[in-house]
């Protein structure tokens, strides 16, 4: 098989510069891992999470802040005595303006709140290693639509170079009926068969070369340009020794079946912090504020005078008494929420169990395929020479020619399909296992690294500043 692809794509038409060297399957891989927006999309959505993380791990420390209110004060005198105001004399008739600035500084932490935050941290971090799981699952998808797209791309340019030979054949049948009409060895209805089927192999090799575009426009969207010369298909990675084997490696390593333990457990967390939301908080603040008083003559801080500074620390404890239900209907909501999620992770290995399955099936039914394809081109390939050669002796007519020619074509079609349709399932079985990885392939390059940020900002640091860092790793990958 391997030198049958090798020779199908030597053939192959371009538009993209990689003519030097064919193009593995290697290669393809690491184009759509590098290429791929739904790789990109996801790992800003796992970034995202890690910043909820960074969030619930900030609600322990202290808030700092400071407040500045501005006050303005304008006062008429309209009687006829003289006021004070503001220890200021205001004669009858006259104005006073005065001005009031108040500086604070104040400091709050959560003290004790029965174990909210932690619970909120314990719950962010479950969702961070489900997100990461979901990017597993989504790298997957990438990896296996590109084999997909590499072996089919191959099966049509097999289907156009066999479509091709089918024309080429029924052309010189053709003109040896129309030669054999001449001398009246044939009649007018042989020759008119012979270009009918004529007309429907070219209709048929349209028809190839458009499957054929299509899947070099499938090859770009999934891998990133359009295809070169191809190489041959290697040797699939090695699954599992029996079905039993593949299904118990799928519901340990398969990350729908780990995302899905990851969301329950978080769920689980949730019906906790929902009844932790019954409890008290207890919170603790210090404030620190002095007042600056001005005639309106001047600067807000200056013509006039400097107040106390005055200092305050307390403690806080406060607990919702009634809020009208909504505090029992979230404890509801979150232990349906729970029973979901565990009905779900069973659902999930039910799913994971059928595809591997289904994908063992697929390669079972594409082995016998195969072995049938080879018996019935053998068979259809010595009929075919048979009635060519009673043909020529005149015991068979030219139709009898025509009908072998398109068994024959038919079983290699039937056989191309089978072959390409065991390459995929190969891999869809290493899909199910939860194997399809481009760590597990071994494809040799630097890949996402789902630690690196969260290291970044697991802490809550105050600024960006990591952010560089980031930014070197996502370069590492061709982004």
């Amino acid at each position: 098989m391997r030198k049958i692809w090798t020779i199908v794509a030597a053939g192959l038409m371009s538009v993209s510069p990689l003519a030097l060297q064919a193009e593995t399957l290697t290669d393809a891989l690491i184009s759509a891992y590098r290429n791929s927006n739904l790789l990109t999309q996801n790992q800003a959505v796992l970034r995202a999470a890690d910043e909820d993380l960074a969030t619930a791990v900030g609600t322990l420390r202290p808030v700092f802040s400071y407040s500045v209110d501005i006050g303005a004060i304008a006062l008429y005198n309209p009687g006829t005595r003289a006021i004070v105001s503001d220890s200021r004399l205001v004669r009858p008739g006259q104005n006073d303006l005065s001005t009031s600035t108040t500086l604070s500084l104040i400091a709050s932490m959560n003290l004790y709140d029965f174990g909210r935050s932690q619970l909120t941290i314990n719950l962010r971090n479950e969702l961070v290693l489900a997100s990461r799981q979901s990017l597993i699952s989504i790298e997957q998808d990438v990896l296996l639509d590109a084999v997909s797209a590499y072996v089919n791309l191959g099966l049509q340019a097999e289907l156009v170079a066999a479509q091709e030979s089918n024309v080429r054949l029924i052309t010189r049948d053709l003109r040896a009926a129309k030669d054999r009409f001449e001398v009246g060895e044939v009649t007018r209805t042989d020759v008119a068969l012979a270009e009918a089927q004529l007309a429907s192999a070219n209709s048929a090799l349209a028809a190839s070369q458009g499957n054929y575009n299509v899947a070099r426009e499938r090859y770009k969207a999934a891998i990133g340009h359009y295809p070169g010369k191809l190489s041959g298909l290697p040797k699939t990675p090695i699954t599992a020794r029996n079905l039993d084997a593949a299904r118990d490696i799928a519901l340990r390593t398969h990350p729908a079946v780990l995302q899905s333990q990851r969301q329950a457990k978080a769920a689980e967390i949730s019906v906790e912090l929902a009844r932790a939301e019954m409890l008290p908080t207890v919170e603790g603040s210090a404030s620190l504020s002095q007042t600056f008083a001005g005639d309106g003559s001047g600067p807000l801080f200056s013509g006039g005078s400097t107040g106390p500074i005055n200092e305050r620390l307390g403690i806080t404890m406060k607990q919702t008494i009634y809020a009208g239900g909504r505090l029992s209907s979230a404890l509801r909501k979150a232990i349906a929420n729970h029973q979901s999620s565990v009905a779900g992770l069973l659902q999930t290995g039910v799913n994971v169990e059928e595809a591997v399955g289904r994908a063992w099936s697929n390669i079972l039914v594409a082995n016998v395929s195969i072995q049938a394809g080879d018996q019935q081109i053998r068979a259809a390939q010595a009929a075919y020479d048979g009635i060519k050669q009673e043909a020529d002796l005149g015991s068979r007519t030219l139709l009898d020619v025509l009908d072998a020619d398109q068994n024959l074509l038919s079983a290699k079609a039937t056989r191309l399909q089978a072959q390409a349709n065991l390459y995929i399932s190969q891999y869809q079985l290493l899909s199910a296992m939860g194997l399809l990885t481009a760590d597990h392939l071994g494809l040799g390059i630097p890949t996402f690294d789902p630690t690196a940020y969260l290291n970044a900002v697991k802490n809550a640091p105050a600024t960006s500043g990591r952010g560089k860092k980031l930014d070197s790793i996502l370069k590492t990958l061709g982004k």
